[in-house]
């Protein structure tokens, strides 16, 4: 075949470094980020059609930075010209191939730019791409790490937002008993409100058993407990399940297929996170599709990331089904959006119905 001719051949690719101020610090239990350090990848058709994808890295998550994610796209941008954009997996695994496995992120913004340059080209929302679920999820909002005070306000203007479900990171500075102070002063403000707690891989064993303790002789009932312990420690997940009673989700624990797999075997977790910066989209596919045939709840969640990212991941979640739990929240936390488009928000309910071709976002001007 003479790609030369093929419209959704790959006529350019452009890398673009992205920094976008947070209203304030996103803490979480190993280091937190002031500044949403981002890539735009900006894909051009041999039919003219333009895509867009956002590379969010966030080192203290996973130890990928933006200079990595620009090294890794700017290479890519010299061999993907030519590569028809519509075998997704194929040009993944090429990407793979030629960055290493520490290629989350960036994989994720290429793929995400290809995809929205197809579904754009074919006329097709992104949402229906991914399948005809449902057009709609339920985001909680995050309190991040810091004092009880600040806590209790964050959680109050989560609830003046219309925002049910909170989730606030635990494991940060002070131990646990900052942590439960944190929890308490949050369900002052916003009772009722379901909660999860995410302790980022950063409490160990004693840690999280002191927590439940804790929690229990407050009378507190958290709906999830995710990965509070490090990622590697399937066993410590799975006793901390059956001590606490409560439901516990892998987040870290789980980047590509092969790992949701372990996670399934050792009966550690009852959710998995998936976040398309882990890894990209195809494997998040793949993580989806292990989840369901295990009988793994499924959660949808991200970086810090803009409403370009985070609509791809709506857009995922929505058009598959079968998410329970929603954090796609990272919007809010921004001081500015140089992006046009994207999911409506309303209250906790956010809606993909609307969008026509791709995902529905695009730069404005100051990024073109």
């Amino acid at each position: 075949m003479n790609l030369a001719l093929v419209p959704t051949a790959i006529r350019t690719v452009r890398v673009d470094p992205i920094d976008i101020a947070l209203l304030e610090p996103f803490g979480i239990s190993r280091g937190s980020l002031g500044v949403a350090a981002n890539v735009l990848v900006t894909v051009t058709l041999n039919d003219g059609t333009v895509g867009y994808g956002e590379a969010a890295p966030f080192p203290a998550y996973n130890g990928e930075t933006q200079a990595d994610a620009l090294a890794m796209l700017a290479r890519a941008s010299n061999w993907l010209p030519g590569r028809n954009a519509r075998d997704l997996g194929e040009r993944a695994s090429e990407f793979r191939g030629a960055s290493g496995p520490s290629c989350g992120a960036a994989l994720c913004g290429l793929e995400t730019a290809l995809l929205d340059a197809c579904n754009r080209s074919d006329r097709v929302p992104m949402w229906r791409f991914f399948g005809e679920a449902g057009t709609e999820l339920e985001t909680d909002m995050t309190v991040t790490t810091g004092t009880a005070e600040g806590a209790r306000q964050a959680a109050l203007a989560i609830r003046q937002r219309g925002i049910r479900s909170i989730k606030a990171k635990v494991g940060g500075p002070g131990g646990v008993g900052a942590d439960l102070d944190r929890i308490s002063a949050i369900l002052e403000s916003a009772p009722g409100s379901p909660l999860i707690l995410d302790g980022n891989a950063g409490i160990d064993r004693a840690g999280a058993s002191q927590l439940v303790a804790g929690l229990r002789a407050r009378g507190i009932a958290p709906a999830l407990l995710e990965q509070w312990l490090p990622k590697d420690d399937l066993a410590g997940m799975r006793l901390l399940a059956e001590e606490s009673g409560w439901p516990v989700a892998a987040d870290e624990s789980v980047t590509t297929a092969s790992d949701a797999r372990r996670v399934a075997d050792a009966r550690a977790a009852t959710v998995i996170n998936i976040k398309l910066m882990k890894a990209g989209i195809s494997e998040a596919l793949q993580v989806a599709a292990v989840a369901r045939d295990r009988g793994i709840g499924l959660m949808i969640g991200g970086n810090i990331e803009s409403i370009l990212a985070m609509t791809a991941s709506a857009c995922f979640a929505a058009g598959l089904g079968g998410f329970s739990f929603a954090d796609l929240d990272t919007p809010l936390f921004l001081a500015e959006n140089p992006f046009q488009g994207g999911f409506m928000l309303d209250g906790d309910r956010i809606s993909v119905a609307h969008i026509a071709f791709g995902h529905g976002v695009s730069p404005l001007g100051l990024l073109l």
